[in-house]
């Protein structure tokens, strides 16, 4: 069940419920060491005040501050009461609350463990804007690292992908991967060329997303996806090739209608014309 989607992860959700007559009785670090003593865990603090224990340490790859990653959580209060739950949840870590940042970037891909996060590592004295998280409440998330960095999971799929259709292929520095059929003639267009293309998209499993018709269609490279703005560079006119998008240069971590999150696209391109 996903019933609390962003309520928790997102930044924006610092934001007071409380008056300013309130008074809050904070939950404290004791109340943190009394959880840990009743639960007989064997937890570590770190130097923010965050408690963990790793169940699993997991393996491969591990979460930096700037990754994309998929977990399954539940989320509680210490006195026991679930407040939110997920058996797979995308999240950015860059956008959610400074505890639960910290502690996922603890576990590799497969860990899993316990946070312990104070009030000041979370929604702080004011609580979230929703009034479901009160002020000065401690926050314990059960956590299960599935995907620990999209960036990553994307590059290993799209090499396994060019190693099975024994594709040749090259990266660039944005990630993206790129091959040429037929070079084409003439001169490349640049990022801001206007451009008609020829082209069908598809996931790495061949189900085709999109599909021009054989004379193309036309647009500004500068109003397509990084991943096109880039990639239609590499080809003169009449060139012929594949485009090997990770999904930071294409939808994005959130995809849209016809693309789920974090997809790697494939597109078959024929540069028609520069125009």
């Amino acid at each position: 069940m996903k019933p609390y989607l962003y309520l928790f992860f997102s930044i924006f959700l610092f934001t007071s419920c409380s008056n300013d007559d309130e008074i809050v009785q904070p939950e404290t670090e004791v109340d943190i060491i009394n959880y840990i003593n009743d639960k007989n865990l064997n937890a570590t603090k770190t130097d923010s005040g965050l408690y963990y224990v790793i169940n699993n340490e997991g393996v491969g790859n591990q979460a930096t501050e700037n990754s994309v990653v998929n977990i399954d959580y539940e989320l509680s209060f210490l006195d026991g009461t679930t407040i939110g739950q997920s058996d797979s949840e995308i999240i950015e870590l860059r956008q959610i609350i400074l505890g639960l940042r910290e502690g996922i970037q603890l576990f590799k891909e497969g860990g899993e463990g316990v946070l312990l996060i104070p009030s000041e590592l979370a929604y702080g004295l004011t609580g979230n804007n929703t009034g479901t998280i009160p002020g000065g409440k401690v926050l314990v998330f059960d956590i299960k690292v599935n995907v620990a960095d999209y960036f990553l999971e994307n590059e290993a799929a799209i090499l396994n992908y060019i190693d099975t259709n024994n594709l040749v292929a090259t990266k660039t520095d944005s990630g993206l991967y790129y091959v040429v059929n037929n070079e084409g003639t003439g001169m490349n267009p640049t990022s801001n060329s206007n451009v008609t293309v020829a082209y069908k998209g598809y996931f790495l499993d061949g189900t085709v997303f999109d599909e021009s018709d054989a004379n193309g269609i036309s647009f500004n490279l500068n109003q397509v996806i990084p991943g096109w703005t880039e990639g239609i560079t590499y080809f003169k006119e009449g060139g012929e090739g594949v485009l090997l998008i990770p999904y930071n240069l294409g939808y994005g971590v959130y995809g849209n209608n016809a693309i789920p999150r974090v997809s790697v696209l494939i597109f078959d391109v024929n540069l028609k014309s520069i125009n």
